[in-house]
């Protein structure tokens, strides 16, 4: 007599039915040689499928104990169980219970992938298993494209693939034809004359014939176990086929639950779509109203740096709204000319100012008369657009050379098609020679339509006003230096001058940070609503993985059967929900790029400016999103009992 490699002892299995306990098995006794065919039977109901999930190790007892080659399996977790059903059983299905995405050679590779074999061996293993079971040109054939009886024999070949000693074979003629049952009765007993234990479910007792041995069950009891042939000498099994280990292994399991991953999505386009249009929606709106934000602010960035970048501009008085600051005329140009020589101040310009009437020939207009010093226009980052500007020379013999806007073009040249470089003009009774162009400037907060002309600020204080004290005086700081540190010091300096503080100051700098303050608070908020909707988009992801998993359980459950462990599930399906919001956000971009281009395209006094790090975050976000909502399904998958996923149709 062999060694016992299969010993049940006391063995019960019960479950709950509402208020009721069921017994199922009770008081179970049973010992199976190594190389015996043994035939369980029994009617429907019996206990006999219970039995082999829990010999298979698919399904727990209540109580009593269950041995495999001496050693228990009660105190073992969940991966040693799967790890002895990768070396110890193979199963063959009544249903098949093949994987049908994929091809009968890889439904017969999934054992070894668990069992870390390498790709080349285990598949070379496939194709012999195939030959011998006469299927060598249907390999590449999915499930669906094979008879019942081709497809039993794929489910033997699989049950041999990593050659564990024991064949459990549930029902295995069920559904088959006459012929068919005969030709896998017939290889079983092929398996049983090389060495394997074989264990066979039925309750066809022309089927239980076949069998070495028959154990009959009724009502959770053994009733009868009679042998009917007589043992032959077992033949030593090769040992169980094991892969390699450590990273190897966990390699081939990560590339199969991507493979699996990309076979889902393939095989549920539809749904793999609608689940990544959250993620697609909400990346590509949060990297174009970035794009915008980053855009628009640029775009009004250079419209304040047409009114000066980086300047300080002193007034007299407390503020603008000071009605004393008209008689106060302490503000001079030996302020600027002192201004100047300090070290933060890169360049410095007087400014005085008034309003009159021009003429040019018959045409008047209402003009600002601006009294300015040879930096003003650098200071100002006016741009000149035909002639020149003034010079120092010029303000020191107070010359009439004047610099005129382009609304003043437009005003009192525009219907003649005169050149007005060149040109006389009369402002107030005073004659001008017009020297250059410049484009209209920003004035304050917004353009203004009102003509200017610029005149050395010396001969608008001589011939204009007659007083020697400024409107004003501007300051640009020097770019490696801090303008809130500027202010402070020019407000100490002109307070030991003027021996009081006389004067205010506008720092156009602090209107440029608030605008930009401004348009970072409105990006946040617009894209804080685009976050919520790459959050609803992972809402949906994980619903729609959890029917994913619903619907994918007889799957989980063959795996399971075959030898994989909890993680195994877990990463296919994180992998799966990664891949789906990996590929929405990666069609997110693109749509938003697109976008962009359009929008550029089609014409717009700004363009959007996506950046490198938004995308990159993107794309974080959208793996992130799978990680997270992926997580709930991918650990319910993970957690399911074998012997209940296989239950399911």
């Amino acid at each position: 007599m062999n060694e016992p490699i299969i010993e049940l002892r006391d063995l019960r299995r019960e479950y709950r039915s509402g208020d009721r306990t069921i017994a199922v098995l009770q008081d179970i006794n049973l010992t199976i040689a190594s190389g015996e065919m043994v035939a369980i039977v029994g009617p429907s109901g019996s206990g006999k499928s219970t039995l082999m999930n829990i010999i298979g190790l698919l399904d727990r007892p209540t109580a009593g104990s269950y041995a495999i080659a001496g050693a228990h399996t009660d105190q073992l977790d969940s991966d040693a169980l799967s790890q002895l059903r990768r070396e110890r059983f193979g199963f063959i299905f009544q249903r098949y219970n093949l994987l049908s995405e994929l091809t009968a050679i890889a439904n017969i590779e999934v054992p070894a992938i668990y069992a870390g074999q390498p790709r080349e061996v285990r598949r070379q293993r496939a194709i012999a298993l195939l030959d011998r079971l006469g299927m060598g040109e249907r390999g590449s054939h999915r499930p669906g494209q094979l008879s019942g009886g081709q497809q039993q024999r794929v489910s033997i070949a699989r049950a041999l693939m990593n050659n564990g000693n024991v064949v459990l074979a549930d029902e295995p003629t069920g559904a088959l034809d006459r012929q068919s049952g005969e030709d896998v009765l017939r290889i079983l007993g092929e398996l049983h004359s090389e060495g394997h234990t074989v264990v066979i479910v039925t309750h066809d007792m022309n089927v239980a014939s076949r069998a070495d041995r028959i154990i009959e069950i009724s009502d959770g009891r053994i009733v009868d176990d009679r042998r009917t042939k007589t043992a032959e000498p077992s033949i030593s099994l090769p040992e169980t086929i094991t892969g390699q280990s450590g990273w190897g292994e966990m390699t081939a399991r990560l590339l199969e639950a991507f493979r699996m991953a990309l076979l889902a999505l393939q095989a549920h386009r539809l749904r793999s779509f609608l689940t990544m249009l959250g993620i697609i929606i909400g990346i590509a709106s949060v990297i174009s109203i970035v794009a915008l934000g980053e855009g628009s602010q640029k775009k009004i960035l250079t419209n304040i740096n047409s009114l000066g970048t980086n300047t300080l501009e002193i007034f007299p008085g407390k503020s603008f709204g000071d009605t004393r600051s008209g008689r106060i005329k302490t503000l001079v140009v030996a302020d600027a000319d002192a201004l100047a020589k300090l070290t933060y101040v890169a360049a410095v310009t007087p400014t005085v100012s008034t309003s009159t009437t021009v003429r040019f020939g018959a045409t008047e207009a209402n003009a600002l008369i601006n009294g300015v010093g040879t930096s003003y226009f650098s200071v100002k980052g006016s741009k000149v657009t035909s002639g020149r500007l003034f010079d120092s020379d010029s303000a020191r013999r107070m010359t009439q050379d004047a610099v005129i806007d382009q609304n003043t073009v437009t005003a009192l040249f525009a219907d003649k098609g005169i050149d007005p470089i060149g040109q006389t003009l009369f402002v107030g009774k005073v004659p001008v020679r017009v020297i250059g162009v410049i484009a209209a400037q920003q004035a304050g907060f917004g353009s203004s339509d009102t003509p200017s002309i610029f005149l050395p600020y010396t001969s608008v204080q001589a011939r204009f006003l007659g007083d020697m004290s400024l409107r004003s005086v501007t300051i640009r700081v020097a770019d490696n230096a801090d303008s809130s540190v500027a202010e402070a010091a020019v407000t100490q300096f002109l307070e030991r001058r003027h021996g009081t503080r006389d004067f205010f100051i506008l720092n156009t700098d602090d209107i440029r940070q608030t605008i930009t303050s401004t348009i970072r608070t409105m990006t946040l908020l617009i894209s804080s609503i685009a976050v919520i909707s790459l959050l609803v988009g992972g809402i949906g992801v994980m619903n729609i993985m959890l029917v994913s998993v619903s619907e994918r359980i007889a799957e989980i459950g063959v795996r399971m059967a075959v030898g994989a462990r909890r993680q195994d599930i877990l990463e296919q399906f994180l992998i799966e929900a990664v891949l789906v919001c990996l590929l929405g956000g990666t069609l997110g971009i693109a749509i938003a790029l697109c976008f962009g281009a359009m929008f550029n395209y089609f014409g717009s006094n700004f363009s959007l400016i996506y950046s490198t790090s938004s995308i990159i975050l993107a794309l974080t976000c959208s793996c992130t999103i799978g990680l997270v909502f992926g997580y709930l399904p991918a650990r319910n998958a993970s957690r399911l009992d074998p012997v209940a996923a296989l239950s399911r149709d």
